[in-house]
């Protein structure tokens, strides 16, 4: 008597049958997601709010340092005005005493004094003047006899020179020039002499 087996037959425990699947089903039934894919994307969740933070964290740096250059450039002006001042109060200073010597020549009675004191009186005042402003950087230019320079010197007119080698000198200076510390102030307006040669 023979007896026929089906060894292809599927078991019948449903338990059975799960632990006969493959690897891999279960995350195939779940749509493909898998613990790895989770983990991936809580890191980059991770990494977007570190980078988030880093941005706050530069931005609040940006408007510090704006803000303290802001303090620095008004601190910078207050303190070169501060400084102006201080040298106009410094150059005024020294010109109180030519101020007194004006005033007390300003208001003298006509009658009592002549010409030759008035005359003195002011040659001393404007001495005092020139030296105190001399010591702040002041320098007269008063060229007459040297070569004109363009620079420096402005010509208002021409004469005729007597010599070739007196050609292109002030001759006469209508009104005095003066530079500060190197910066032309106003230039010394004159007369030049030029040279022609005889036809």
């Amino acid at each position: 008597m023979t007896h026929k087996t089906n060894s292809a037959k599927a078991p019948a425990d449903p338990q059975a049958a799960a632990e006969q699947r493959p690897p891999g089903a279960d995350d195939a039934d779940n749509g493909g997601q898998n613990p790895g894919t989770a983990a991936e994307a809580d890191a980059a969740t991770a990494a977007v709010a570190a980078l988030e933070a880093e941005l706050a964290e530069q931005k609040d740096k940006l408007l510090r340092l704006a803000a303290e250059y802001d303090n620095f450039r008004k601190r910078t002006v207050r303190e070169r005005q501060d400084a102006e001042l201080r040298g106009m109060g410094v150059l005024i200073r020294g010109m109180l005493d030519a101020l007194d010597d004006l005033g007390r020549f300003a208001h003298v009675d006509p009658s009592t004094v002549d010409a030759a004191t008035v005359v003195q009186g002011a040659d001393m005042v404007e001495k005092k003047l020139l030296k105190t402003l001399s010591g702040h950087g002041l320098e007269v230019l008063n060229p007459l006899g040297e070569q004109f320079n363009p620079e420096v010197h402005e010509a208002v007119s021409t004469v005729r020179a007597e010599l070739p080698e007196e050609d292109h000198r002030v001759a006469q200076v209508y009104q005095v020039g003066y530079l500060f510390n190197g910066q032309l102030l106003r230039p010394a307006r004159v007369v030049v002499t030029q040279w022609h040669d005889e036809p």
